[in-house]
């Protein structure tokens, strides 16, 4: 008899479920208008906004956040043409909507997305698109069901110099790669984003919708987040996010999948803990997690006191070949050869907008009908890897890794698989 794979059975029965597309009925050809509203307002929030007004054929509908300092700047960059919304569920009731773009603290993506494909609606949902693997599953199974296309912001997939580091990567042309190092590296203040204690929410915040599906707790400024210097803060407390290594590690691992043709790793081991940092984060300031894939191995490495890197870089991915090293980030792409080698070195610079590419990618195929660039599943899986990074580190445990059945080889590993959500936000697809 076959295995059982929660993740399999869940598409199986979503693809069964519908046989035809469900539109909005907006959407009818290339001079019409497609209708979007966009959820969560912040600084990524904004900056999706910015660019989804750049597009053709896009009409700005509304905008929502529960902090009203946060919509009022979103409706303001309409110049008042789109409706400030403070609750995301009157949208999802808006018949005349065709899209949602949903900017939220991650712990929201999740159900949002599958509400919104309920609801016959096309959606833009930022990474990582879950907190934990079971939320993926649903989110795919969702798309799958409902017909949905869903994009997810991991836009360098769009980015042309990504595309070539890829194809590069692919044709071997570096001879074979066994190793690969993605990191993320500074040097923070030790009191990074302090201590503040527990209060009462700001009158204009709506805390108890902005923990949603989270664990009720008191109001504490960092859970909260909003920092006019950085992203939100939300990012370093596992109620919400998963720190860096989803935050930042699904971009860098995701074009390593992405290069490899949409491999999963087979194995996860995590080292970490905050070493540097004195503030009330729960995730580690210093990180450091090895993926075994079917033929290399991967890194992915954080730290906070320390910003020397390879290639002067704060950030990247280095593909190490037998015949040279390609390494990438988003300003462009260098390769090196091994000593000996006929490979000559080449640098190539970014020569797109990723983020304008990817918006105009999503938008051509609410058209199309065809998969995006960042489709769901492809996201899924590079969120997954991530995920199980944390999964590693917080059970101290060897991850295995069976993706055909969709779990851990260890039992002991599944309690961190799936979370129980605060009523009324459970997720049913």
């Amino acid at each position: 008899m076959e295995n059982s794979n929660p993740r399999r059975d869940f598409l199986k029965a979503a693809s069964a479920a519908y046989t035809t597309s469900l539109f909005t009925g907006n959407i009818r050809g290339a001079n019409n208008r497609v209708r979007v509203s966009f959820i969560g307002m912040g600084r990524m929030g904004r900056s999706n906004l910015g660019i989804a007004m750049k597009q053709d054929n896009l009409e700005v509908a509304s905008v929502c956040d529960v902090y009203k300092p946060h919509l009022e700047k979103a409706v303001e960059m309409t110049k008042g043409q789109a409706k400030g919304i403070r609750d995301f569920r009157e949208i999802l009731a808006d018949k005349s909507i065709d899209v949602v773009c949903i900017s939220t603290p991650d712990h929201w993506h999740a159900y949002m997305t599958v509400e919104a494909c309920k609801a016959g609606k096309d959606v833009y949902v930022e990474k990582p698109i879950c907190v934990t693997v079971d939320e993926g599953v649903k989110m795919v199974a969702a798309a799958r069901k409902y017909k949905r296309v869903v994009q997810a912001g991991t836009m360098q997939r769009s980015g042309l110099h990504f595309q070539k580091a890829a194809q590069i990567v692919k044709s071997g042309e570096i001879g074979k790669i066994t190793f690969v190092r993605t990191w993320n590296y500074a040097n923070a203040k030790q009191a990074g984003i302090g201590n503040p204690a527990d209060a009462q929410p700001p009158a204009d915040l709506d805390w108890d919708l902005w923990l949603g599906p989270a664990p009720m707790r008191p109001f504490n400024a960092n859970r909260f987040g909003v920092d006019p210097k950085a992203f939100s803060h939300f990012r370093w407390f596992w109620d919400y996010a998963g720190g860096m290594m989803t935050d930042w590690g699904v971009h860098l691992l995701d074009i390593v999948q992405m290069a490899f043709d949409e491999v999963m790793p087979l194995s996860i081991t995590a080292l970490g803990n905050r070493f540097w940092l004195t503030d009330n984060r729960d995730t580690p300031d210093t990180l450091a997690v090895t993926y075994e894939y079917p033929g290399f191995l991967a890194t992915y490495e954080n730290r906070n006191s320390n910003a020397n890197s390879m290639f002067g870089r704060g950030y990247g991915i280095l593909f190490h070949g037998t015949n040279g090293t390609l390494f990438v980030d988003r300003s462009m792409y260098q390769l090196v050869p091994e000593k000996g080698s006929s490979l000559t070195e080449v640098e190539e610079k970014s020569s797109n907008n990723a983020n304008m590419a990817h918006w105009a990618n999503f938008l051509d195929c609410i058209k199309t009908r065809k998969n995006p660039a960042s489709d769901i599943e492809n996201c899924q899986r590079s969120s997954t890897t991530c995920l199980l990074g944390n999964v590693a580190l917080r059970s101290k445990l060897r991850v295995d890794w069976d993706s055909k059945r969709w779990t851990t080889v260890q039992s002991e590993a599944r309690k961190f698989l799936s979370k129980e959500d605060r009523r009324p936000w459970r997720i049913v697809v």
